[in-house]
């Protein structure tokens, strides 16, 4: 496990020392998909719909604010509805009139919300996104993923019905867009999907916040089995059919991504938590305390290994005549030995002509010669 808290503690420095540009590069990417997914799904204007077309406003949607992806977006789902009919294009720009209004009424910073819905609807993820609203947001994103949910549901049906639409005058285009306006909002899957999300968010949002040990992962849980039992119960009770198979793999989907936020967002140790009581003059204090998660990331160290370096060998004579020192002949080894076995001691030292303190200089043979000296003298038990 420290491994993984390493490994996150490593990504949150490499973002750190390089946000905008992962951030720039992550909004490209999300401005790719969404251009990418509309003209997949209602791609009926070949101009609009091509890759280049995506690229380019993908490219200037990654210099801009995130909100104006969204009005991008809008503009290119209008041009393909332009194409289909101008009933179904009247009646959608009326439809994303209204939710903007609520949207920059109440949800302004919430355009990533918005555009990741219908993306993953078109995933087969879409229970994904209200587990995460309920987790990092506040009940209010609820709007945005409205807001996202109606706006897959306007491009599902306009893509199924394309074939039949057809006629160019006025009572064509009138029933053309009351028959739209009522497939979209009559439309029982998408109010099941909707009144899932909103108790999925809540149920998160609740559990997430309260005092209890793991309650991100009890919120995780009790959040896809709420949107499990709810989409369930309302499919028996309306009569429509959603595929048990994506909903069970789409709940899985979603508590693997909740367990990936609380490992960047919310790791703390359960175990070392404490429940601390205090009071003041009015009130009295219950805190529980549970501290974060912190592991030390490990540093390189670097050992250099120099290379073993020559040893100066040092020519004493050289020395000594470069020093004007004199040098002094002496006995050999042998000589000294038998002079210190009948007592006889020659001294080493030369006297200084000038009076006055005397200098003493040796050279490395002569301290040989006294330590050899000294060390007979104690072996052999001789007086001075």
């Amino acid at each position: 496990m420290d491994s993984i808290y390493v490994l996150r503690g490593r990504l949150q420095e490499l973002y750190a020392r390089n946000s905008k540009v992962f951030d720039k590069v992550c909004q490209f990417v999300l401005a790719m998909v969404t251009f990418s997914v509309i003209n997949h799904n209602v791609g009926f204007m070949k101009a609009a719909a091509s890759p280049v077309a995506a690229l380019a406003l993908a490219v200037i949607c990654t210099f801009l604010p995130l909100s104006l992806t969204i009005v991008m977006a809008t503009v290119l789902i209008l041009a393909h509805m332009f194409s289909v009919s101008l009933g179904i294009l009247i009646v959608t720009a009326v439809i994303f009139l209204i939710m903007y209004i609520f949207y920059l009424r109440l949800t302004p910073k919430m355009a990533l919300i918005v555009l990741l819905t219908p993306i993953a609807f078109f995933l087969k993820i879409p229970y994904v996104i209200p587990v995460v609203c309920g987790l990092v947001a506040t009940p209010i994103s609820l709007v945005a993923v409205a807001c996202g949910t109606i706006v897959y549901y306007m491009m599902e049906y306009v893509k199924k019905a394309s074939a039949n639409i057809s006629g160019a005058d006025a009572k064509s285009m009138l029933s053309q867009g009351t028959d739209y306006a009522k497939q979209v909002f009559q439309n029982k899957e998408m109010w099941i999907v909707i009144v899932a999300f909103v108790i999925c968010l809540f149920v998160v949002y609740t559990l997430r916040r309260t005092s209890i040990d793991h309650a991100w992962k009890a919120a995780i849980l009790a959040g896809a089995v709420a949107d499990v039992i709810v989409i369930v119960v309302g499919d028996m009770v309306l009569g429509v059919h959603t595929s048990y198979g994506a909903l069970i793999g789409g709940s899985i989907a979603s508590i693997l991504v909740g367990l990936v936020l609380e490992l960047f967002f919310f790791s703390v140790d359960y175990a070392r938590s404490e429940n601390l009581q205090y009071e003041d003059d009015e009130y009295y204090y219950y805190v529980k305390a549970v501290p974060k998660v912190f592991v030390a990331t490990p540093e390189k160290t670097v050992k250099r290994i120099n290379e073993r370096q020559e040893t100066e060998i040092i020519d004493t004579e050289a020395v000594r005549r470069n020093s004007g020192a004199v040098s002094v002949k002496t006995p050999d080894k042998m000589a000294e030995k038998k002079a210190v076995a009948h007592g006889s001691e020659k001294s080493s030292r030369k006297r200084s002509p000038k009076k006055g303190p005397v200098t003493k200089k040796h050279d490395m043979r002569e301290v040989d010669k006294m330590l050899l000296t000294q060390s007979l003298r104690k072996d052999l038990n001789l007086k001075d």
